[in-house]
């Protein structure tokens, strides 16, 4: 898949591929014979995770940690689920005060019809209408 495919299946720009490439956010991508990025299933995995983490607010430098650790094979499976047992944790309590936010926002709006009406009676005492 070339890179403007990928750019369009994952909403991210060309250049935004090529920077996560350049520093190591996703690990290097395989040329074809012109020298055109080709990627394959591997390297789309990689793309969706640095989307999925980035979306999540894992910084650049979390992910080029991690990508490096993957890089070095298997003696870092520990360190790496570490990395994203801490990762969900912070995404855990994201939701959770988004939540509260939501169901709140939601307490306000769902009082505001009554306030609207208490405030067009009073209007309406105050100018001696017939409520």
């Amino acid at each position: 898949m070339n890179i403007k495919e990928v750019s369009e299946k994952y909403d991210l720009t060309p250049d935004t591929l090529r920077y996560y490439e350049r520093i190591g956010v996703i690990p290097p991508i395989a040329r074809d014979k012109n020298g055109y990025r080709d990627f394959s299933e591997t390297d789309l995995n990689w793309v969706y995770f640095a989307k999925v983490l980035r979306n999540a607010g894992v910084s650049i430098e979390g992910l080029i940690d991690y990508t490096r650790l993957s890089r070095d094979g298997g003696e870092t499976l520990v360190a790496r689920k570490a990395i994203l047992q801490e990762h969900l944790e912070e995404a855990e309590e994201k939701i959770k005060a988004l939540e509260e936010a939501r169901d709140y926002l939601k307490y306000k709006l769902d009082n505001y019809d009554t306030h609207m009406v208490a405030y067009e009676n009073e209007k309406l005492k105050i100018n001696n209408e017939p409520v």
